[in-house]
């Protein structure tokens, strides 16, 4: 693996996976392939799974960690021919080829604007610094993707699945700000990838990108999508389509234990109680947030495992 910036840079899925879980068991048994490198991790917004996690998964590799929230440093030009004669000090071009002196392996974080469609849908941070980076890059989440939550979600549904093909349902839940696509991308992305029934249920109008979506069923009957559901991962996201939008926040969407019946529960954190699920839910024992968060550090080192093992071999 040469990067990470989606799910299309793991090769085979499922061994991937399974590597995961192995590692789990014993984080420590690769401390020296990391020894003598640096994981350089770029903040342009809040985080605390991301950022806890992936620094403990670089740790148990042997890596040195540094952290960049970036309101600490220059604020950063990403567009290229731009007179630099306002509030932008440092370019990416520049920042980028620093950075990668101090760094053997990049981590960044940049959410979308969630006003631009045609600029979030070019990922104009991240794939910057995969231009103008000489080391690999890692995608901590993007403004339409966050692969390494995916891998986690991917690892806990294995983990916990009691039948070979389950009932995965993704339900759009009902938040009081505008968020990003991210996490429920990556989630459809990683359904493309895995042997599941998928069902997508959101109020009309909640479409996410048909691009990504293809020919997975929407239903617009959240109990009628629920039916017989194994998983049920609850996200809000804005509407795309009229891009950034809050359409509806129709408090009928939130997850109550009756809805949720015999199904686990999953979500990616942090969660907004009695809004997007009832307390109840959270606190109920079909509820796996918890270990999905704790799965974080295993997908993050998986990640920098197999780019570790790439660079040395290179080497």
């Amino acid at each position: 693996m040469k990067k990470y910036t989606s799910l299309n840079d793991i090769e085979n899925l499922s061994e991937t996976i399974q590597k995961a879980i192995h590692l789990k068991k014993n984080p420590y048994q690769f401390t020296d392939l990391g020894k003598h490198k640096t994981l350089v991790m770029l903040f342009f917004n809040a985080s605390l799974r991301t950022r806890l996690s992936t620094e403990k998964a670089a740790k148990n590799l042997g890596m040195e960690v540094s952290v960049l929230n970036i309101t600490n440093a220059w604020n950063m030009e990403f567009e290229d021919g731009t007179v630099m004669n306002l509030s932008t000090s440092e370019h990416i071009k520049e920042a980028a080829m620093v950075i990668s002196q101090y760094a053997d392996i990049i981590a960044v974080r940049a959410f979308p604007t969630l006003k631009d469609k045609e600029k979030d849908s070019s990922e104009i941070v991240l794939n910057s610094f995969v231009k103008y980076a000489t080391v690999p890059v890692i995608n901590m989440e993007s403004a339409t993707d966050h692969p390494l939550q995916a891998l986690a979600d991917a690892i806990t549904i294995t983990e916990t699945k009691k039948v070979d093909k389950p009932k995965v349902v993704l339900s759009w839940a009902p938040h009081p700000k505008a968020l990003p696509h991210s996490v429920a991308n990556a989630f459809v992305h990683l359904m493309h990838n895995m042997d599941v029934e998928f069902v997508i249920t959101h109020p009309e109008g909640y479409e996410l990108n048909s691009e990504i979506t293809k020919e997975f069923p929407i239903e617009y009957n959240q109990e009628k999508a629920f039916e017989n559901a194994d998983f049920i991962y609850a996200k809000n996201w804005s509407s795309f389509n009229e891009y950034g939008n809050i359409l509806n926040e129709d408090p009928n969407w939130v997850i109550t234990k009756e809805k949720l019946g015999n199904a686990k529960f999953m979500h990616c954190l942090p969660i907004r109680r009695n809004v997007v699920a009832e307390d109840a839910v959270l606190d109920g024992e079909n509820s796996i947030v918890i270990e999905q968060a704790n799965n974080r550090t295993f997908a993050a080192q998986i990640v920098l495992k197999e780019i570790l093992k790439t660079m040395n071999r290179s080497n």
